[in-house]
């Protein structure tokens, strides 16, 4: 079975919803992860899963540290 792809746009929504929760800018982020398409959303909840972790725990560690590893 092929690995779920994430597409070039939605990496660039995640990105930016990563970057306006490092900033502590929730609407802005919430409206990045809205542009994130169904399938790439199943490859991005699937690559996050590989690593152990969600999107919710990325974002909360993102917010918390500042975009900076902890």
């Amino acid at each position: 079975m092929a690995q779920p792809v994430i597409r070039p746009l939605a990496a660039v929504h995640l990105r930016e919803a990563l970057t306006a929760a490092a900033d502590h800018q929730p609407a802005a982020a919430l409206a990045a992860l809205m542009h994130i398409d169904h399938d790439s959303w199943q490859a991005i909840t699937h690559r996050l899963a590989l690593l152990g972790t969600d999107l919710l725990d990325v974002l909360a560690t993102t917010t918390a540290n500042g975009g900076t590893t902890p």
